[in-house]
């Protein structure tokens, strides 16, 4: 960190009445966040958000077309948040508006990229379960709070705190990109030759139907990171506020099975299949308008299109950000993937990978 950013979170806090906290280092992500808690005599802990605008690629222009969107890079083409403050802050707003548990916001800066932030404490789902905690009634909060949050229409614009975001919906274009970016990485990861242009054009005739229902179930606030990790239990509160979220900041209107592949086919920890099962069920008897098997079917789909996004991500991580610990997660995620694409209806699909990616590339 330079001495000027430094000297400018210095005087974030002090315009804020946080000089004398002392700042305790928190463990980062894959993101170019920070993270800080503050400790303060005789009060609660805060969370010191640091978040420089000029790290990521800019986010997606409302009105951007997709070529201007490629132009713009990553973020703009996946619909991403780039990391922005304010749609961390309008998107918190949102989730403790439907009575669910996002950080109360201390203090924001967008401009400058920093915020002050709740603390809802170190109890995340998977250090909990790690430790031996009843996964049971984790999940089944966590299935009460994603029906709570499906069962609202989200507008066009969140605005909350001072922060005002533009709600888009996870479009073609950004479900298109997880496998374009899967197809031009994992042959650099795993050491192949490019896929064939053949080979590209079958994929992407296999996967337009996908993405076309995606696109048509695009109707809820999809958290898009909703996972182990990003999930706190407060068992203080109650009902589906005992969840406390975190990383929503780049949430989209997307299909409602979008979140249940991040929860269940989860990058970081095993989701048994008896307690996915009971997950889904239990989510399907909340939502009684949904129908079971387009619901399911949607799950397959969109979850193997997930998945591969993830393999991605990872396989860049190593490759590129040269970060070794992402390469013990992908065993898992081509679990998931593989789990997927045994649906009859993905048969097709799964017969591609078979004839392109040999098994001995699936690292």
């Amino acid at each position: 960190m330079s001495s000027d950013r430094a000297a400018l979170k210095s005087a974030f806090l002090d315009a804020n009445g946080l000089a004398g906290a002392r700042r305790e280092a928190l463990a980062g992500d894959a993101s170019t966040r920070l993270y800080e808690r503050l400790h303060r005599p005789g009060k609660a802990s805060l969370i010191f958000m640091d978040q420089p605008p000029s790290m990521e690629s800019p986010p997606c222009p409302p009105a951007a077309s997709n070529a201007e969107r490629r132009a713009l890079g990553y973020n703009a083409r996946a619909r991403l948040a780039a990391g922005r403050v304010e749609a961390f802050v309008a998107c918190a707003g949102y989730l403790r508006g439907q009575g669910l548990s996002a950080p109360e916001i201390v203090a924001a800066d967008p401009a400058t990229g920093l915020a002050v932030l709740e603390d809802l404490g170190d109890d995340l789902y998977a250090a909990l379960i790690a430790g031996g905690a009843d996964e049971a009634p984790l999940y089944d909060a966590a299935v009460d709070a994603l029906a709570r949050l499906h069962q609202a229409e989200p507008p066009p614009v969140l605005e909350a705190d001072g922060g005002r975001w533009p709600f888009l919906a996870f479009d073609d274009l950004a479900l298109r990109t997880g496998g374009e970016m899967f197809l031009e990485w994992w042959p650099k990861f795993a050491g192949m030759d490019a896929f064939s242009p053949d080979a590209e054009a079958e994929w992407e005739a296999l996967w337009a139907p996908i993405r076309e229902r995606g696109v048509a179930g695009a109707s809820v606030f999809c958290h898009r990171d909703y996972h182990a990790e990003n999930l706190i239990w407060l068992p203080g509160r109650t009902g589906a506020a005992r969840v406390g979220m975190l990383d929503f900041q780049d949430a989209v209107r997307a299909h409602p099975a979008w979140d249940f592949s991040m929860l269940l086919h989860d990058a970081r920890r095993d989701v048994s299949p008896e307690r996915a099962a009971a997950s889904l069920d239990r989510y399907l008897t909340l939502r009684p308008d949904l129908d079971r098997e387009t619901f399911l079917a949607d799950f397959h789909g969109l979850g193997a299109l997930n998945s591969m996004r993830i393999l991605f991500i990872f396989a860049r991580q190593v490759a590129y950000f040269e970060r070794p610990r992402y390469r013990a997660l992908l065993p898992r995620v081509w679990g998931h993937l593989n789990a997927c694409l045994a649906a009859p209806e993905l048969g097709p699909i799964r017969a591609w990978f078979d004839r392109n990616i040999p098994q001995d590339k699936r690292l």
